[in-house]
């Protein structure tokens, strides 16, 4: 008896910090195989590069855990990403190529969000239909042209604010406003019920379709952030850029502890997460691993990913059920 409850005290612990312990493994592991990688300029490396994912994944945690999905972030980064950099060009004004690039993505959300609670449609339809609508529309916008002339647009990546990047900074802004969101405002509450359980939800007088449609609008915030950190990052504009993000997104969510079946997930372990397919990402590259081998690992990330989450979630039924 005594050995089942250290078993299943042991089996909670790994529940629940599993995910750092597998941080901390992971920066030991690094450092021993490259003695790079500890070095103050692969650590802002690793931290801007995984700017645009993190702040992405920030938005698909939100979706996620009220049992939606997202696949069209990479369109929609394009797309607004592109008429960001139009509407600087026009006004020299960073604010306005922030709200431009928010307002596109939330146009994006809304509508993604309305199809999905109004019309019905399953999320994986109707945000995979609008990823193809979103990329059409950013060749059609920019006639398949890129912009490479984008002024004093890219400083959003190479500006410092003391020893620490701007997309670094922003990132961290964006991370803390997505846990103020979950941990203490009602529309996250709402977000927890509705991916939990969504009758009860209903129940107990939650407005679902109100709920996921402001989850889209949120994460489209984030997204349109997003746009601008990585057209910044490239210092040009390409309609073909962020081809596959909503990937990436998903599997630092799901590898920070967000449970792909809704109801479960935290912005701290979603930023670990992306700091973990960073880190994989990085120390492949200091090792001259090919970029298609890593396309693999990324891939086997998510399927093993998900795979842990759908067996936790059947073990915790069966208990239950017992």
């Amino acid at each position: 008896m005594e050995k089942k409850r250290i078993g299943s005290r042991v089996g909670t612990l790994i529940n629940h910090y599993g995910i750092y312990l597998m941080f901390v493994v992971l920066i030991a592991a690094s450092t021993i195989i490259s003695p790079r990688f500890m070095t103050y300029k692969n650590l802002i490396s690793v931290s801007k590069q995984i700017s645009v994912t993190a702040v992405m994944s920030f938005g698909m945690t939100l979706l996620i855990i009220s049992g939606q999905i997202d696949l069209s972030m990479g369109s929609t980064i394009a797309l607004s990403g592109m008429v960001s950099i139009n509407a600087f060009l026009a006004t020299g004004s960073y604010f306005v190529a922030f709200l431009v690039a928010c307002a596109v993505a939330v146009l994006v959300g809304y509508i993604n969000g309305h199809l999905i609670t109004t019309l019905r449609l399953p999320g994986f339809i109707a945000t995979m239909s609008m990823d193809t609508i979103a990329r059409g529309a950013v060749y059609l916008y920019t006639k398949g042209s890129p912009i490479y002339q984008i002024g004093d647009y890219g400083q959003v990546s190479t500006t410092y604010v003391g020893i620490f990047p701007l997309p670094v900074i922003i990132m961290v802004v964006v991370g803390i406003i997505c846990h103020i969101i979950l941990r203490y405002t009602r529309f996250g509450r709402s977000l927890y019920a509705c991916g939990g359980n969504i009758d009860a939800a209903e129940a107990s007088g939650i407005n679902v379709g109100r709920t996921k449609r402001m989850a889209f609008v949120v994460s489209g915030l984030f997204v349109g952030i997003a746009a601008v950190l990585q057209m910044a990052r490239l210092n040009s504009g390409l309609p073909d850029t962020a081809e596959g993000y909503h990937a990436d997104a998903i599997a630092a969510a799901v590898i920070g502890g967000t449970s792909f079946t809704g109801g479960t997930g935290t912005a701290i372990g979603t930023i670990v997460g992306a700091f973990i397919i960073g880190i994989i990402s990085n120390i492949l590259n200091l090792c001259g691993v090919q970029s298609y081998v890593q396309q693999i690992v990324k891939g086997t990330i998510i399927v093993v990913a998900v795979s842990f989450d759908l067996l936790g979630k059947a073990r915790k039924i069966r208990k239950i059920q017992k």
